[in-house]
This record gives C-alpha cells, structure tokens and sequence, in this order.
C-alpha cells in the first residue's frame, strides 16, 4: 500500500505494518518519518534495531540473512537499511523482497532512500515492500507553502508568530526546512513559549553572538579564508548541523557554477547575475569569487560537497566537518594554477 506523509500519524495510531520504504529528498521530514515509525516499533515491543548502509562492496547475503534464525525467545527487531542511491541493484533487490517477505510478528523492515523515480516505483523490489507493507513518499515542501509550514511548527512548540515573523523566517532559510526548524528551535530557547513578532525575530538575529551560517557563505565569497574557518569553526562550537552548512555552501556554488560558465560562454557577467536572481546587495561577493575561480573549480567544489553531504547524513564514511573546511578553504582561497 501507498501512505500519503500527512497520514503517516493517523496509520500508526491503527496498525503497524511488517515493512515500510520512505523515500523523499527533504531530510528533515524523512527522519522524523523513520523516528516516527520507531516511536510506533518500540511500543510493539520491538526493543532491538540492527542498522545497515548501503555502500561500495556491501555484503546483500548478510541483509539477506538478517531475519533467518529467530528463534522463540528472540527478541523483537527492526532491521533498518538505508539506500544512498535508491537503487541496490539485482542482488540487493532480491536480498530486499527476501527479507521484506521474511518481516512480520518479530521482525520489522525499515527502509529509507532519496526520491525514486516512477521506474523504480514499478520495480519488483518496491513492489514487494508495498505488498506487505507501505511505500511513503516524501515531498518537498513549497516555497508558497512554507510560511503555513513555519507557523504550524512554531505552534507546536507554544510559539505564536504573527504573520511578519513568519515571512522573515520564511526568507531568510529559503526553502531549507533542516534551517528553518533550527532557527525555530533557537527561537524557542532565546523567547521561552509565548507570542513571537518580526521585532523579536530580528532582534535575535541580530543580538545573538552566535556565530551564522549566512555569514560564513559571504566570508567564503568574498575571499577571506582565515574569517571564513574562523565562523566555520564557531558554527560548528554553537552545534549547528553540518547538514545545513554543507547545504548553504553547495547552493552558492551552483548558483556560481551557472555564471561562470555564461560568462566563459561571453555573456556579460551582469547579465548573467540579473537571470539568477542574485541580490543587488551580494553582486559584488559573487564578482570578487567569480574573479577568482574558473567554472571548473566549481563543478569540482559541487561535487565535494555533494561528498560532504552524503558523510553528512550517515550515507558515506569520513569527517564531515573536514570535508565542509576543504569546501569552504577551496572556496575563499585565490585561484591556484
């Protein structure tokens, strides 16, 4: 079966199933669906939870093996795998059908991967996890629909914005829901419950001492590599997410990846920084870092971010925090031959 993200709650409440795939780009609400389904696990006795990573050379016959032998004393176990690509491939589908087809009083299956395109979704694979228990989708909420977003959160943790408020949160993380909930959680501890006005919301932007992820962006920018680690380091300190770091850097050198390669293309670079939309107020950060890297070196920094990313989120091994340096290092510096 099918589960829309909005019901998930409401089906818990009901029935919990022997397997369940949830898939979907945005972070934030995949993990508080798979924290969700837990929750649900745990109060049907399922106390034990085996977690595996796809990665290169991963072993499927040892997902494959995972619900064989449990005997009757055995406890309850979810077996959890987490899919980077979304796609494991013939071996790991057929380890997935088997297991999914082995869940049930004592084992539950639980599965999460990025967006899957309408190929995969007829795959025998997913098919199989759908016919013993669920297949949720997990969609990107819209810029038109974030700011009802913020404000259902905020009111969930007894704040109650007025409209202003909402709108400057809404702008100021522009579409990251991860940035939004952390802004909203720093809200809550700065204001304690209560009402929350655009006043307040700027008031703690602008008095907090913390160290800004936005502020690190223009550091890198605008080529001042020792302030740019300086807040990198403070960010970290302050317990920001890397996740949200990493997401702000990779979405700069995107924006700049397509102008510079207009520009190398001959069109003008105002022009080009007029087509992205780039705020007047942040030209000249984008001209001073433009002037010092070829197109190359940004597709190269995208694609260490994207590597920062997937360490990040528990989906490759490394030092998320100095792969966001190496990024953030690369960035700021002078071009080198």
């Amino acid at each position: 079966m099918k589960i829309p993200a909005k019901n998930l709650s409401r089906h818990l409440e009901r029935n919990l199933l022997p397997c369940y795939l949830v898939a979907g780009d945005e972070l934030l609400l995949v993990q508080e669906a798979l924290d969700e389904i837990r929750r649900a696990a745990r109060q049907a006795g399922f106390d034990s939870r085996d977690l595996h990573v796809q990665m290169q050379g991963f072993n499927w016959q040892e997902l494959a093996g995972a619900g064989k032998n449990l005997s009757l004393f055995a406890e309850k176990r979810i077996v959890e795998l987490r899919l980077p690509t979304g796609k494991p491939g013939r071996d790991g589908g057929a380890a997935i059908a088997e297991l999914a087809e082995q869940a049930g009083d004592e084992l539950l299956f639980l599965i999460s991967a990025p967006k899957i395109d309408k190929r995969t979704v007829a795959s025998k694979w997913v098919k199989s996890i759908e016919g013993k228990g669920a297949l949720m989708q997990v969609w990107p909420v819209g810029l038109r629909d974030l700011p009802a977003w913020i404000s259902a959160r905020m009111k969930k943790l007894g704040l109650q914005p007025d409209r202003e408020a909402v709108r400057i949160i809404a702008d100021r993380v522009e579409g990251n829901l991860l940035a939004a909930q952390q802004e909203i959680e720093k809200l809550r501890l700065l204001l304690g419950e209560g009402a929350v006005t655009a006043d307040d919301v700027n008031k703690a932007v602008v008095d907090s001492s913390r160290y800004d992820v936005y502020q690190l962006v223009d550091a890198a920018l605008g080529g001042d590599p020792k302030r740019a680690l300086r807040i990198l380091a403070g960010v970290r300190a302050e317990g920001v997410d890397a996740v949200v770091v990493i997401w702000a850097l990779t979405r700069e050198l995107r924006v700049l990846a397509r102008l510079q390669a207009g520009v190398e293309a001959g069109e003008s670079l105002g022009s080009a920084l007029q087509k992205a939309r780039v705020w007047q107020s942040r030209e000249n950060l984008f001209r001073a870092c433009i002037s010092r890297h070829r197109a190359s070196d940004f597709y190269r920094l995208i694609q260490a971010g994207q590597r920062a990313d997937a360490v990040a989120k528990g989906q490759a091994a490394g030092d998320k925090w100095q792969l966001a340096t190496n990024v953030v290092w690369q960035l700021s510096a002078s071009r080198q031959a």
